[in-house]
C-alpha cells in the first residue's frame, strides 16, 4: 500500500492548495474488502483522486482514457496506481480481461458507466462497459454520487472553497434472470446501475435520467428493475 499512502499525501496536499474540503455520506456502506465495483458520475478530471483520499487504503483498478497515458505527470501516477488504458468509449477485449482478472483476484475496480466526462454536471447516457464486468463478476457495485466536482475549477480561479460532496449509496447485484445474461440484457442492467448513482445526487444532476421511472420508483424505495428494460 505504500505507493497509495504516498500519493494520498501529495492528493492531500493539492486538496489544501485549491481550497478543497470534503462531506461524506454512507462510508458506512463501504464493504469492508474487495472485490467490488464502484460506479460513480463523471464531472471532473478529480474524481479518481476524490475517490482515492476518502475510501479506504486498497489496491484499485481502474480505466482511464489513453490521452492520459503520454501525459508526463499524470500519465506514470495512474499507471502506477492500477490505470488500464482505454480508447474513448472504446474497451476491448484484453482490456476487459484485464479487468475481470482483477475483479477476480479481490482488487476494487472503479469507473465511471458514462464514458466521458459531463461538462455540464448533468448525467449522461451511459456505457454498457460496468453492466458487462458486474454481470461476468457477479460482484457488489458500490454507487456513489460526486457534488460540486463539476463547479472545483471555476472556484479555484475565483479563490473560492468548495466543498465536495461524496454521497456513498448501499452496495447492491444485478437482478438475478435465472439465465445466462445475453447482450440485449446489459442496456437493461446499465440503466439500473445509474438509477442508483442518480439516486444519490441531487436532482440538478440527474440529467438523460430525471425522467425514468426506475430512478423514481428507486426514490420511493421501491424496486427500479422492474421500469429499467421500459426506459
Amino acid at each position: 500500500m505504500f505507493r497509495y499512502r504516498l500519493i494520498r499525501i501529495a492528493m492531500n496536499i493539492a486538496r489544501l492548495i485549491l481550497l478543497i474540503h470534503f462531506k461524506v455520506s454512507g462510508r458506512e456502506n463501504i464493504p469492508s474488502q474487495g472485490p467490488y465495483i464502484v460506479v460513480l458520475n463523471h464531472t471532473s478530471v478529480v474524481d479518481t483522486p476524490v475517490l482515492l483520499i476518502n475510501f479506504p487504503l486498497q489496491k484499485w483498478r481502474f480505466f482511464a482514457v489513453n490521452k492520459w497515458r503520454t501525459h508526463p505527470i499524470y500519465g506514470p501516477i495512474m499507471a502506477w496506481l492500477g490505470a488500464i488504458y482505454i480508447e474513448r468509449d472504446t474497451v476491448d477485449r484484453s482490456q476487459l480481461r484485464a479487468a475481470l482478472d482483477a475483479l477476480e483476484a479481490g482488487t476494487v475496480f472503479g469507473l465511471a458507466p458514462e464514458g466521458s466526462r459531463s461538462f455540464t454536471g448533468q448525467m449522461m447516457a451511459a456505457k454498457d462497459g460496468a453492466a458487462y464486468l458486474a454481470s461476468r463478476t457477479r460482484v457488489p457495485i458500490l454507487p456513489v454520487g460526486l457534488v460540486n466536482n463539476d463547479v472545483l475549477f471555476a472556484n479555484v480561479k475565483r479563490l473560492k472553497p468548495t466543498t465536495i460532496e461524496l454521497h456513498i449509496g448501499r452496495p447492491f447485484n444485478l437482478p438475478d434472470l435465472g439465465r445466462r445474461v445475453r447482450g440485449t440484457d446489459l442496456p437493461a442492467f446499465t440503466h439500473y446501475i445509474m438509477v442508483h448513482i442518480a439516486a444519490q445526487l441531487p436532482e440538478r444532476y440527474h440529467g438523460y435520467y430525471a425522467d425514468s421511472p426506475a430512478l423514481a420508483a428507486l426514490l420511493r424505495s421501491e424496486d427500479a428493475w422492474p421500469y429499467c428494460a421500459e426506459f
